[in-house]
């Protein structure tokens, strides 16, 4: 299917569906209400995760459909409405894969430490974003730097004079 067929049909979902089954990312190219209708985007979803980007901002605020993406594209978290960026289970999802999906997580979640650790185990400089109180926890300091001694520069000043710390710079 041509990309001019599929603009030419914009707003017809049968062929929306068989384009962004073809090749998800198609779905930039279709009509804002085909964009919000869930069994479209899933389709686009489950050809290409990273056509997140295309789905309406209804949608992005779709629990199921934003960790459709998120399972298939860690990154795609960005796209997630502000209340699923305060959902644990969309962030932890992210955060398994993609350490700096932490970065987008609300403030609350920012301290949340099996969230945080669950990031700082995959990118440990990502501890940069996590609350104060747990920049200056031990466990996620001595993980974080472990992965990523530049880490060291984000932890608590008390973290950054521990001679356990020190002797993993």
């Amino acid at each position: 299917m041509t990309k001019e067929e599929i603009i030419a049909n914009k707003e017809n979902k049968e062929i929306a569906l068989k384009a962004v089954a073809e090749k998800g990312k198609f779905l930039e190219l279709l009509a804002p209400k085909l964009q919000n209708d869930k069994e479209v985007v899933m389709t686009a979803l489950e050809q290409d995760a990273e056509s997140l980007e295309f789905a309406s901002s209804d949608l992005k605020n779709d629990k199921e459909i934003i960790l459709k993406g998120v399972k298939g594209a860690p990154w795609t978290v960005c796209y997630a409405s502000e209340k699923l960026r305060a959902d644990r289970e969309v962030i932890l999802e992210s955060c398994k894969t993609y350490g700096q999906a932490l970065y987008f997580a609300s403030k609350e979640l920012r301290d949340d430490k099996e969230l945080v650790k669950t990031a700082v185990e995959n990118k440990g400089i990502i501890i940069k974003y996590a609350s104060k109180r747990l920049r200056a926890d031990k466990e996620l300091a001595m993980i974080a730097v472990k992965q990523n001694k530049q880490a060291y520069h984000f932890i608590s000043q008390d973290l950054q004079q521990d001679e356990d710390i020190k002797i993993l710079i």
